[in-house]
């Protein structure tokens, strides 16, 4: 089969399209799925550079979201047809594995998998669209509808709002009712965002978004007035303090990452003083991820695809990802 292999840690010219890679094979309690699509993460990102604390198995196939239909079936596997279309759910909690990380993924014609990940596919759910929802959307849904509680009528600030989880919490906070305003750093950007339901935006390479917000919004008051009712913030970094400033007394601050920098700073006077809520998400369940795909099914939710790209360009992929040139999901398809 084709594969996309990394052998080390490094930057995307280390990933080398292999044509006669072996092919995987059903072991029992397992499938092999043919992929169909194959959405990239940061996280995928994280895996090619290398993470402290976690070891990869060199070679190694990346590729976290998965979608396709069944190719094999092995013993012990009952409930699943050949051909059957299914999205996988890349974490298994089981063998305490994210799939594409510590076992090969979907960058490859071919991949095996515990049949115990497998969620069923509806035949109006395009297979690009189920492999953007795992790990971005299914992030999103969590922050935004498991812990954040977003309601109608709330104010809400999305920070990196172009890519796959802010994409996610700009839909999901918009068809909670939420007034939803979207970060981004361009201007073209901002306009898709809009389309995706943002009611206003903020290019920050250009304006300061504390200060928008407090011009736009008003300043928080200890007295409840001015300020945001929910910031949501996955960068860390320079991004966390204005983001607490930027809440109204008895606000909420939705994290799930800090790709921008996890050793913050926070002024806990200001915390103790506006009655913040601080809420953080990890992952998704697989409740969540059923969830999505029925919004998706019924035409309530849409995934932006910025491209798809074949196997042979998955180089391309990973840096077009990497200089954040991309809104939504870029989709590798190892069968186009």
């Amino acid at each position: 089969m084709r594969a996309a292999v990394i052998t080390e840690h490094g930057t995307s010219d280390l990933i080398t399209v292999h044509d006669d890679w072996a092919d995987p094979v059903a072991g029992t309690g397992e499938v092999v799925v043919r992929v169909k699509a194959c959405a990239l993460n940061y996280h995928d990102l994280f895996t090619l550079r290398g993470m402290p604390g976690i070891t990869i198995p060199f070679p190694l196939i990346m590729g976290i979201d998965i979608a396709g239909e069944i190719a094999e079936i092995g013993a012990d596997v009952e409930g699943w047809q050949v051909g059957d279309r299914v999205l996988v759910d890349p974490w298994d909690a089981v063998e305490n594995k994210l799939i594409g990380e510590t076992v090969d993924g979907g960058l490859a014609e071919l991949v095996a998998v515990p049949a115990r990940t497998l969620i069923r596919l509806p035949d109006d759910v395009t297979y690009d669209a189920a492999a953007a929802l795992p790990v971005a959307y299914g992030t999103a849904y969590r922050m935004m509808v498991t812990r954040g509680a977003v309601a109608a009528g709330e104010k809400v600030l999305v920070l990196g709002a172009s890519g796959g989880v802010g994409t996610g919490c700009v839909q999901l906070a918009s068809l909670a009712g939420a007034h939803v305003i979207a970060a981004a750093s361009t201007d073209a950007k901002l306009e898709q965002l809009a389309a995706l339901g943002a009611d206003e935006g903020i290019n920050y390479r250009e304006a300061d978004f504390m200060r928008v917000v407090h011009e736009r919004h008003g300043k928080p008051r200890v007295s409840g007035k001015g300020g945001l009712d929910v910031v949501v913030n996955f960068t860390g970094g320079d991004t966390w303090a204005p983001s607490l400033r930027s809440l109204k007394k008895g606000g909420r601050l939705l994290n799930c990452g800090a790709t921008a920098g996890f050793a913050v700073e926070t002024d806990l006077r200001y915390v103790w003083s506006y009655e913040l809520d601080i809420r953080g998400s990890d992952g998704w369940l697989r409740a969540d991820l059923e969830s999505l795909i029925e919004l998706v099914r019924v035409g309530r939710l849409r995934p932006p695809i910025d491209r798809v790209l074949p196997l042979s360009e998955v180089r391309t992929a990973f840096d077009l990802l990497e200089q954040r040139q991309v809104l939504g999901k870029i989709v590798v398809a190892p069968d186009r």
